[in-house]
């Protein structure tokens, strides 16, 4: 069973649930697009997360999904909301979330663990997981230490469920490399801050647009918690302090809250700019819909094009 008749949907592709990014006016234009759209559930009550769903469904009568991010406290309450409310699929990051696969499935939803490495993937299928999404370390965001290349082949050969491949994607020619590596779809997320229906502050969207092939950088290695995003100022000072073993609640004083102030304020020198290494590649606003037809035109293009000699 391919991805889009497993989940309903034209095209096999996800939105990256980006945290204060991923809500209904993204998340809705591409599920009506074709792709399947993941609402972003961390930093909101369960009682935020039933108005993005209901507001989702307003936008489109397709199927979309719910990310949990398994360390938020209010996981359980979140959960209940999905269950309630109907939402088709869960996608999970920031942990083992084993616990919901049963319930999730015993209301008739699909659950797709984010992973990082070929272990977490293991994991997963063991536990029940209907597919996993192997995430390379060219993501925006928090991410792990395996490239896409490396990792998305490595996980295809170790489970039998399938394999949905993000990081690095930004145009047709990365949708087609991905399934030549084995994936079953893709997932995206720096591409879609273009779209203009990314509810991102305006200065934001435009840093993204004119960023180039070496315009992120990565924090937080020191303590095992990644992650990359466009250099600038602020996490320029971060990353000195970082190496040179500054307190960590020094750390925090720099940078707690700096993603949302980029995100809401368009702070993008005091801010944290999540992006991942293709924003070199994005360079203009489309809709959401342009977006995704383009990405598979021109992948079915460049498959039927291949030649190895």
């Amino acid at each position: 069973m391919t991805m889009t008749e497993m989940l309903g949907i034209q095209y096999p592709i996800f939105s990256g649930a980006m945290m204060h990014i991923a809500t209904h006016k993204l998340v809705g234009a591409v599920s009506e697009a074709g792709g399947l759209g993941i609402l972003a559930s961390a930093g909101l009550t369960a009682d935020e997360l039933r108005v993005e769903i209901v507001k989702t469904r307003e936008l489109t009568n397709r199927p979309f999904g719910v990310n949990l991010m398994l360390q938020m406290k209010n996981c359980p309450e979140l959960a209940q909301v999905i269950i309630d409310e109907g939402v088709p699929v869960v996608t999970t990051g920031a942990g083992n979330p084993a616990s919901y696969i049963k319930p999730l499935h015993a209301a008739g939803i699909k659950v797709i663990p984010v992973i990082a490495t070929v272990h977490q993937a293991e994991k997963m299928a063991a536990a029940g997981a209907d597919a996993v999404v192997a995430e390379g370390q060219e993501s925006g965001g928090h991410i792990g230490q395996t490239s896409t290349m490396a990792l998305l082949p490595q996980v295809v050969d170790a489970v039998a469920i399938p394999v949905i491949g993000a990081g690095g994607v930004g145009d047709g020619r990365s949708v087609a490399a991905m399934f030549a590596l084995g994936a079953a779809g893709v997932q995206c997320g720096t591409i879609f801050l273009s779209a203009s229906e990314c509810p991102v502050a305006p200065a934001y969207q435009q840093r993204v647009l004119t960023a180039n092939d070496t315009a992120t950088m990565v924090t937080g290695r020191v303590h095992r918690d990644p992650v990359r995003a466009l250099r600038n100022p602020m996490l320029e000072s971060y990353l000195q302090l970082e190496q040179s073993a500054a307190p960590v609640a020094e750390l925090h004083a720099l940078a707690d809250g700096s993603f949302k102030r980029a995100v809401r304020d368009g702070d993008v020198d005091g801010g944290t700019v999540m992006v991942g290494e293709v924003a070199g590649m994005v360079n203009t606003v489309r809709s959401a819909r342009t977006i995704i037809t383009d990405l598979f035109e021109q992948a079915n293009a460049v498959a039927s094009q291949l030649t190895i000699q």
